[in-house]
Protein backbone atom coordinates (compact mmCIF):
# COMPACT_ATOMS: atom_id res chain seq x y z
CA UNK A 1 0.00 0.00 0.00
CA UNK A 2 1.07 3.49 -0.67
CA UNK A 3 0.62 6.54 1.13
CA UNK A 4 1.29 10.12 0.32
CA UNK A 5 4.48 11.40 1.85
CA UNK A 6 4.16 15.08 2.05
CA UNK A 7 2.39 16.41 5.31
CA UNK A 8 -1.09 15.60 5.87
CA UNK A 9 -4.20 17.94 6.91
CA UNK A 10 -2.93 18.65 10.38
CA UNK A 11 0.20 19.21 9.55
CA UNK A 12 -0.44 21.60 6.98
CA UNK A 13 -3.11 23.39 9.48
CA UNK A 14 -0.29 23.75 11.92
CA UNK A 15 1.78 24.89 9.51
CA UNK A 16 -0.60 27.31 8.72
CA UNK A 17 -1.49 28.39 12.23
CA UNK A 18 2.22 28.87 12.61
CA UNK A 19 2.67 31.01 9.51
CA UNK A 20 -0.56 33.33 10.73
CA UNK A 21 0.85 33.90 14.03
CA UNK A 22 2.85 36.67 13.48
CA UNK A 23 0.14 38.20 11.48
CA UNK A 24 -2.67 37.54 13.44
CA UNK A 25 -0.48 39.51 16.43
CA UNK A 26 0.14 42.53 13.98
CA UNK A 27 -3.36 42.43 13.15
CA UNK A 28 -4.47 42.35 16.64
CA UNK A 29 -2.21 45.49 17.04
CA UNK A 30 -4.17 47.33 14.45
CA UNK A 31 -7.62 46.36 15.01
CA UNK A 32 -9.72 48.80 16.98
CA UNK A 33 -12.66 51.55 16.22
CA UNK A 34 -11.32 51.99 12.79
CA UNK A 35 -11.85 48.90 11.26
CA UNK A 36 -12.98 48.73 7.64
CA UNK A 37 -16.76 47.66 7.17
CA UNK A 38 -17.29 43.86 6.52
CA UNK A 39 -17.65 42.78 2.83
CA UNK A 40 -21.16 41.28 4.00
CA UNK A 41 -22.63 44.68 5.70
CA UNK A 42 -26.44 44.54 4.70
CA UNK A 43 -26.93 47.19 2.02
CA UNK A 44 -31.14 48.01 1.23
CA UNK A 45 -31.42 44.57 -0.66
CA UNK A 46 -29.04 42.28 1.42
CA UNK A 47 -25.98 41.47 2.86
CA UNK A 48 -23.78 41.42 -0.56
CA UNK A 49 -21.19 38.83 -0.62
CA UNK A 50 -20.10 36.88 2.18
CA UNK A 51 -16.33 35.42 2.31
CA UNK A 52 -15.85 31.81 4.35
CA UNK A 53 -12.10 30.61 5.32
CA UNK A 54 -12.53 26.86 4.92
CA UNK A 55 -10.45 24.90 7.28
CA UNK A 56 -9.08 22.36 4.25
CA UNK A 57 -9.28 21.85 0.35
CA UNK A 58 -12.51 21.54 -0.82
CA UNK A 59 -13.26 18.29 -0.37
CA UNK A 60 -16.57 16.18 2.10
CA UNK A 61 -15.81 18.33 4.77
CA UNK A 62 -17.42 20.96 3.89
CA UNK A 63 -20.76 19.47 1.27
CA UNK A 64 -23.29 21.87 3.65
CA UNK A 65 -21.52 24.88 2.33
CA UNK A 66 -21.37 23.61 -1.65
CA UNK A 67 -25.12 22.28 -1.37
CA UNK A 68 -26.48 25.88 0.32
CA UNK A 69 -24.58 27.32 -2.55
CA UNK A 70 -25.82 25.23 -5.55
CA UNK A 71 -29.31 24.91 -3.71
CA UNK A 72 -29.71 28.78 -3.66
CA UNK A 73 -29.95 28.64 0.12
CA UNK A 74 -27.74 31.67 0.58
CA UNK A 75 -29.05 33.71 -1.83
CA UNK A 76 -32.65 32.95 -0.27
CA UNK A 77 -30.96 34.32 3.07
CA UNK A 78 -30.07 37.44 1.40
CA UNK A 79 -26.33 37.28 0.13
CA UNK A 80 -25.24 38.11 -3.16
CA UNK A 81 -22.98 35.50 -3.20
CA UNK A 82 -20.67 33.22 -1.38
CA UNK A 83 -16.95 32.71 -1.38
CA UNK A 84 -15.51 29.94 -0.19
CA UNK A 85 -12.14 30.40 0.80
CA UNK A 86 -9.98 26.88 0.64
CA UNK A 87 -7.70 26.34 3.39
CA UNK A 88 -5.70 25.15 5.28
CA UNK A 89 -6.28 27.69 7.62
CA UNK A 90 -7.13 28.01 11.27
CA UNK A 91 -9.33 31.42 9.86
CA UNK A 92 -8.21 33.64 12.96
CA UNK A 93 -5.80 35.41 11.10
CA UNK A 94 -8.20 36.19 8.34
CA UNK A 95 -10.69 37.09 10.37
CA UNK A 96 -9.20 39.70 12.33
CA UNK A 97 -7.62 40.80 9.55
CA UNK A 98 -11.23 41.29 8.00
CA UNK A 99 -10.47 38.84 4.41
CA UNK A 100 -13.48 36.58 6.10
CA UNK A 101 -16.73 37.02 7.82
CA UNK A 102 -16.84 33.73 9.22
CA UNK A 103 -13.93 30.90 9.65
CA UNK A 104 -14.16 27.11 9.91
CA UNK A 105 -12.28 26.12 12.33
CA UNK A 106 -11.74 24.12 15.51
CA UNK A 107 -12.16 24.84 19.64
CA UNK A 108 -8.35 24.07 19.91
CA UNK A 109 -7.43 26.89 17.16
CA UNK A 110 -9.69 29.36 18.40
CA UNK A 111 -9.03 28.84 22.31
CA UNK A 112 -5.38 28.91 21.40
CA UNK A 113 -5.59 32.68 19.54
CA UNK A 114 -8.25 33.79 22.54
CA UNK A 115 -6.10 32.49 25.27
CA UNK A 116 -2.25 33.77 23.95
CA UNK A 117 -3.51 36.66 21.49
CA UNK A 118 -6.60 37.81 22.64
CA UNK A 119 -7.97 37.49 19.39
CA UNK A 120 -11.85 39.09 19.81
CA UNK A 121 -13.53 36.41 18.34
CA UNK A 122 -16.12 33.46 19.43
CA UNK A 123 -17.71 30.33 18.16
CA UNK A 124 -21.32 30.46 17.24
CA UNK A 125 -21.98 27.30 16.26
CA UNK A 126 -20.12 24.19 15.18
CA UNK A 127 -20.86 21.27 12.40
CA UNK A 128 -19.00 18.60 14.02
CA UNK A 129 -20.07 17.52 17.93
CA UNK A 130 -17.22 16.04 18.11
CA UNK A 131 -13.92 16.37 16.42
CA UNK A 132 -12.28 13.55 14.64
CA UNK A 133 -8.92 12.98 16.34
CA UNK A 134 -8.78 9.07 16.74
CA UNK A 135 -5.55 6.67 17.85
CA UNK A 136 -5.71 4.48 14.60
CA UNK A 137 -3.90 0.98 14.81
CA UNK A 138 -4.74 -2.42 13.21
CA UNK A 139 -6.87 -4.79 14.41
CA UNK A 140 -4.31 -7.76 13.63
CA UNK A 141 -1.44 -5.46 15.11
CA UNK A 142 -2.20 -3.14 18.36
CA UNK A 143 -5.90 -3.21 18.28
CA UNK A 144 -5.91 -0.20 20.65
CA UNK A 145 -9.53 0.02 21.56
CA UNK A 146 -9.84 1.40 24.85
CA UNK A 147 -7.47 3.92 26.61
CA UNK A 148 -5.54 1.22 29.23
CA UNK A 149 -4.78 -0.90 25.54
CA UNK A 150 -2.35 2.08 25.35
CA UNK A 151 -0.03 1.00 27.72
CA UNK A 152 3.11 -1.06 26.69
CA UNK A 153 2.59 0.22 22.75
CA UNK A 154 4.18 2.31 20.61
CA UNK A 155 2.29 5.63 19.71
CA UNK A 156 3.49 7.45 16.30
CA UNK A 157 2.50 11.02 17.79
CA UNK A 158 3.55 13.68 15.42
CA UNK A 159 5.26 17.08 16.74
CA UNK A 160 1.92 19.60 16.38
CA UNK A 161 -0.48 16.50 18.22
CA UNK A 162 1.83 16.07 21.31
CA UNK A 163 0.22 18.40 23.76
CA UNK A 164 -3.51 16.45 22.52
CA UNK A 165 -1.95 13.29 23.38
CA UNK A 166 -0.39 14.18 26.24
CA UNK A 167 -3.94 15.33 27.36
CA UNK A 168 -5.17 12.10 26.12
CA UNK A 169 -3.18 10.27 28.29
CA UNK A 170 -4.20 12.99 31.47
CA UNK A 171 -8.05 12.14 31.04
CA UNK A 172 -7.33 8.74 31.16
CA UNK A 173 -4.68 9.05 34.38
CA UNK A 174 -2.64 7.13 32.01
CA UNK A 175 1.47 8.11 32.77
CA UNK A 176 3.85 8.86 29.63
CA UNK A 177 6.29 6.46 31.28
CA UNK A 178 3.61 3.20 30.51
CA UNK A 179 3.84 3.79 26.42
CA UNK A 180 6.67 4.39 24.09
CA UNK A 181 5.94 7.85 21.58
CA UNK A 182 7.22 7.68 18.61
CA UNK A 183 8.06 10.87 16.82
CA UNK A 184 6.26 10.20 13.34
CA UNK A 185 5.41 12.29 10.16
CA UNK A 186 2.04 12.37 8.65
CA UNK A 187 2.02 9.18 6.64
CA UNK A 188 0.37 6.13 8.34
CA UNK A 189 2.99 3.16 6.65
CA UNK A 190 4.45 3.68 9.73
CA UNK A 191 1.36 1.89 10.86
CA UNK A 192 1.08 -0.64 8.49
CA UNK A 193 4.86 -1.38 8.31
CA UNK A 194 4.45 -2.47 12.11
CA UNK A 195 7.27 0.40 13.17
CA UNK A 196 4.29 1.72 15.73
CA UNK A 197 1.48 0.21 17.27
CA UNK A 198 -1.16 3.02 16.98
CA UNK A 199 -0.84 6.35 15.22
CA UNK A 200 -2.65 9.47 15.54
CA UNK A 201 -4.87 10.04 12.78
CA UNK A 202 -8.30 11.18 11.74
CA UNK A 203 -11.47 9.41 11.74
CA UNK A 204 -12.13 10.87 8.33
CA UNK A 205 -8.57 10.85 6.76
CA UNK A 206 -6.18 7.98 7.32
CA UNK A 207 -8.42 5.88 8.79
CA UNK A 208 -10.25 5.92 5.81
CA UNK A 209 -7.31 5.61 4.13
CA UNK A 210 -5.51 2.63 5.76
CA UNK A 211 -8.81 0.41 5.20
CA UNK A 212 -9.41 1.22 1.86
CA UNK A 213 -7.51 -2.63 0.61
CA UNK A 214 -9.48 -4.30 3.45
CA UNK A 215 -7.63 -3.79 5.76
CA UNK A 216 -9.23 -4.19 9.55
CA UNK A 217 -8.20 -1.21 11.61
CA UNK A 218 -9.39 0.02 15.30
CA UNK A 219 -9.96 3.57 16.09
CA UNK A 220 -9.63 4.91 19.81
CA UNK A 221 -11.41 8.50 19.14
CA UNK A 222 -10.55 11.23 21.23
CA UNK A 223 -14.07 12.60 21.55
CA UNK A 224 -15.20 8.97 23.58
CA UNK A 225 -12.26 8.78 25.69
CA UNK A 226 -11.77 12.05 27.72
CA UNK A 227 -11.39 14.71 24.98
CA UNK A 228 -14.80 15.21 23.64
CA UNK A 229 -13.74 19.44 21.95
CA UNK A 230 -15.86 20.31 18.90
CA UNK A 231 -14.65 20.72 15.51
CA UNK A 232 -15.15 22.52 12.08
CA UNK A 233 -16.86 25.67 14.16
CA UNK A 234 -18.02 28.74 12.78
CA UNK A 235 -16.00 31.18 13.83
CA UNK A 236 -16.58 35.33 13.75
CA UNK A 237 -15.11 38.23 15.53
CA UNK A 238 -16.69 39.94 18.40
CA UNK A 239 -17.29 43.04 16.13
CA UNK A 240 -19.51 40.87 13.78
CA UNK A 241 -21.73 39.75 16.32
CA UNK A 242 -22.62 43.57 17.63
CA UNK A 243 -22.73 45.22 14.12
CA UNK A 244 -23.64 42.15 11.58
CA UNK A 245 -25.93 39.98 13.46
CA UNK A 246 -28.72 39.61 10.94
CA UNK A 247 -26.34 38.76 8.13
CA UNK A 248 -24.61 36.08 10.94
CA UNK A 249 -28.40 34.97 11.30
CA UNK A 250 -29.00 34.63 8.12
CA UNK A 251 -25.59 32.24 7.08
CA UNK A 252 -26.64 30.04 9.70
CA UNK A 253 -30.29 29.64 8.35
CA UNK A 254 -28.62 28.83 5.10
CA UNK A 255 -25.96 26.68 6.44
CA UNK A 256 -28.60 24.92 8.59
CA UNK A 257 -30.11 24.09 5.29
CA UNK A 258 -27.06 22.98 3.17
CA UNK A 259 -26.51 20.00 5.85
CA UNK A 260 -30.24 19.17 6.24
CA UNK A 261 -29.86 18.35 2.71
CA UNK A 262 -26.63 16.76 3.36
CA UNK A 263 -27.68 14.47 6.04
CA UNK A 264 -30.89 13.44 3.63
CA UNK A 265 -28.68 12.57 0.63
CA UNK A 266 -24.38 12.52 1.17
CA UNK A 267 -23.75 10.63 -1.90
CA UNK A 268 -25.22 13.47 -4.16
CA UNK A 269 -23.67 16.16 -2.29
CA UNK A 270 -20.28 14.12 -2.94
CA UNK A 271 -20.79 14.73 -6.68
CA UNK A 272 -21.73 18.02 -6.28
CA UNK A 273 -17.99 17.91 -4.78
CA UNK A 274 -16.72 16.29 -7.30
CA UNK A 275 -18.31 17.87 -10.08
CA UNK A 276 -17.25 21.26 -9.11
CA UNK A 277 -15.60 22.37 -5.85
CA UNK A 278 -13.25 19.82 -5.54
CA UNK A 279 -13.41 18.87 -9.14
CA UNK A 280 -9.36 19.47 -9.49
CA UNK A 281 -8.12 18.17 -6.46
CA UNK A 282 -8.37 13.85 -7.70
CA UNK A 283 -10.60 12.74 -4.85
CA UNK A 284 -11.61 9.02 -4.70
CA UNK A 285 -15.71 8.96 -4.44
CA UNK A 286 -15.37 5.95 -2.66
CA UNK A 287 -13.49 7.55 0.53
CA UNK A 288 -15.20 10.61 0.06
CA UNK A 289 -19.00 9.25 0.50
CA UNK A 290 -17.32 7.17 3.75
CA UNK A 291 -15.63 10.35 4.72
CA UNK A 292 -19.17 11.75 4.47
CA UNK A 293 -21.36 8.91 5.96
CA UNK A 294 -18.87 8.91 9.11
CA UNK A 295 -19.08 12.88 9.58
CA UNK A 296 -22.70 12.52 9.28
CA UNK A 297 -23.33 9.88 11.59
CA UNK A 298 -20.00 10.32 14.18
CA UNK A 299 -19.47 13.49 14.31
CA UNK A 300 -22.37 16.15 12.89
CA UNK A 301 -25.66 14.88 14.39
CA UNK A 302 -26.12 13.48 18.00
CA UNK A 303 -28.78 13.72 20.82
CA UNK A 304 -27.80 17.33 21.52
CA UNK A 305 -28.82 18.32 17.93
CA UNK A 306 -31.63 15.58 18.05
CA UNK A 307 -32.87 18.13 20.68
CA UNK A 308 -32.34 21.20 19.88
CA UNK A 309 -30.86 21.44 16.18
CA UNK A 310 -28.07 21.12 13.97
CA UNK A 311 -24.63 23.14 14.96
CA UNK A 312 -26.13 23.54 18.60
CA UNK A 313 -23.20 23.28 21.49
CA UNK A 314 -24.69 22.70 24.71
CA UNK A 315 -23.65 24.10 27.66
CA UNK A 316 -22.07 20.75 29.25
CA UNK A 317 -19.99 20.41 25.65
CA UNK A 318 -18.78 23.56 25.87
CA UNK A 319 -18.21 23.26 29.13
CA UNK A 320 -15.79 19.72 28.73
CA UNK A 321 -14.37 21.54 25.46
CA UNK A 322 -12.94 24.26 27.65
CA UNK A 323 -11.88 21.45 30.20
CA UNK A 324 -10.13 19.57 27.35
CA UNK A 325 -8.19 22.71 26.16
CA UNK A 326 -6.86 22.95 30.02
CA UNK A 327 -5.55 19.57 29.46
CA UNK A 328 -3.68 20.49 25.99
CA UNK A 329 -2.26 23.64 27.99
CA UNK A 330 -4.83 26.28 27.02
CA UNK A 331 -6.65 28.57 29.29
CA UNK A 332 -9.91 29.76 28.55
CA UNK A 333 -13.40 30.16 30.16
CA UNK A 334 -16.54 28.98 28.10
CA UNK A 335 -17.80 32.87 27.86
CA UNK A 336 -14.49 33.21 26.42
CA UNK A 337 -15.14 31.08 23.76
CA UNK A 338 -18.65 30.39 23.14
CA UNK A 339 -21.63 32.72 21.88
CA UNK A 340 -24.38 30.59 20.91
CA UNK A 341 -27.10 33.57 21.33
CA UNK A 342 -27.42 33.92 17.73
CA UNK A 343 -27.86 30.44 17.00
CA UNK A 344 -30.59 30.23 19.22
CA UNK A 345 -32.38 33.51 17.81
CA UNK A 346 -31.82 31.60 14.36
CA UNK A 347 -34.31 28.44 15.70
CA UNK A 348 -36.62 30.18 17.30
CA UNK A 349 -37.18 32.60 14.22
CA UNK A 350 -37.17 29.37 12.12
CA UNK A 351 -38.64 26.16 14.14
CA UNK A 352 -38.95 23.90 11.46
CA UNK A 353 -35.16 23.96 10.84
CA UNK A 354 -35.07 22.15 14.31
CA UNK A 355 -36.36 18.65 12.29
CA UNK A 356 -33.48 17.91 10.36
CA UNK A 357 -34.24 14.61 9.73
CA UNK A 358 -38.03 15.57 8.48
Amino acid sequence: MTFRTSPGRAALRRSAAAAAAAGLALSLAACGGDDEASASSSGEDGFGEIDVQLSWIKNAEFLGEYVADTAGYYADAGFDGVNLVAGPSTGVAELVQGAADVALSDAVSVGTAVANEEAPVKIIGTTYQKNPFTILSLTEGGNIATPQDLVGKRIGVQDSNTSLFQALLAANDISPDDLTVVPVQYDPSVLVNGEVDGFVAYLTNESITVSADGTPVTNLPFADNGLPFVAETFTVTDQAIAEDRDMLKAFLEAEIRGWTDVLENPEAAVDTCLESYGADLGLDRDNEVESAHIANDELITSPDTEENGLFTISEPLQQETVESLAGAGVDVEVEDLFDLSLLAEVYEENPDLLDYSA
